[in-house]
């Protein structure tokens, strides 16, 4: 086991499967003590099973490791403040809390109901909140803390049918620019990872929904990443090390960052700036604009949507 996490405690959300698990396994490998939060539920939210934060937390304790089990929901604002109690009550403190539990409800726009929007919004966004809200209180006391949640490049880059997910992923990395400001002045850093990992999310995306990606020429610098990657595989666990690593001492200069991490890369994104600018000394009239733009701002400009054929007069 290694020590760079000695003496930290953790907790992880969604830690019973995929890269929430990978995170608990390394983390407490490195000497932290983990809250393994899951609540066994199925990718759209729906059921209840205890066993996957237990298997994750056995796996840890038969590694030599401490951990304990949490089945509370990140969607409720009562239950996310039990989840970081739990670990104040069992191990004393809480120094970093990673933001992953997350579920899936694609649908197009036009066939997306109000309820799969709240549901995938409530988990995603509304769980990181009420997460980091009930850790800050306790990071604040103590002058130190690390929160890391999980955006995505749907949120970042946008994916056909996940208008909900991205919405919410999306608002990760904002919350996340946003929190850190609030927070960086105790002592505490907030970063926000966009992992791309095979796991049980990505298997359940249909192959119609893969190909309508492709053709719409989705993914930007995913893709580019993509065709650098150093071995075609990209395993949940790759997302731990980096996750690590932010959560350690040795990454308390990182805050307010986005990271994409898939497979072999770990890239650092840019905050939004304006890439070209139009300026006049009075207000801008609409032929205007229709004149200069395709020369300007309208330079090299990408449609993420499939081109469409020119009208016809009719």
């Amino acid at each position: 086991m290694g020590s760079r996490l000695k003496d930290k405690v953790a907790v992880v959300t969604g830690a019973g499967r995929g890269i929430g698990r990978g995170i608990a396994m390394l983390m407490a490998s490195e000497g932290a003590a983990v809250v393994v939060n899951d609540l066994g539920v199925n990718l759209e939210g729906q059921g209840r099973d205890t066993s996957a934060a237990a298997e994750t937390v056995a796996a840890i304790k038969d590694a030599g490791g401490d951990a304990l089990a949490n089945h509370e929901s990140v969607a409720d604002y009562r239950g996310a403040e039990h989840i970081i109690e739990s670990a104040v009550a069992a191990f004393g403190r809480i120094d970093i809390l990673v933001n992953n539990a997350g579920i899936l409800r694609d649908r197009m726009i036009f066939n997306l109901s109000e309820e799969d929007f709240d549901a995938v919004i409530a988990v995603h966004l509304k769980g990181t909140f009420n997460c980091s809200r009930h850790a800050a209180v306790r990071m604040r006391e103590q002058k130190s803390g690390r929160i890391i949640s999980m955006s995505s490049t749907s949120g970042l880059y946008g994916n056909p049918g996940q208008a909900n997910y991205g919405a919410a992923k999306d608002g990760i990395a904002g919350f996340t620019r946003v929190v850190s400001r609030d927070l960086g002045r105790y002592g505490i850093t907030v970063n926000a990872i966009a992992p791309a990992a095979a796991t049980r999310m990505t298997a359940s995306v249909g192959d119609a929904a893969r190909q309508a990606r492709s053709k719409a020429g989705i993914a930007g610098m995913g893709a580019e990443a993509r065709s650098l990657l150093p071995r075609p595989q990209r395993e949940p666990d790759d997302v731990a090390p980096f996750a690590t690593y932010l959560a350690s001492d040795a990454a308390a200069g990182i805050n307010g960052q986005v990271f994409v991490v898939m497979g072999g890369i770990i890239s650092l994104t840019n905050y939004p700036a304006p890439v070209r600018t139009i300026t006049k000394a009075t207000r801008w009239r609409p032929e205007e604009i229709a004149a200069l733009f395709p020369s300007t701002l309208g330079m090299d400009l990408v449609n993420p949507a499939p081109a469409q054929p020119p009208k016809t007069a009719g």
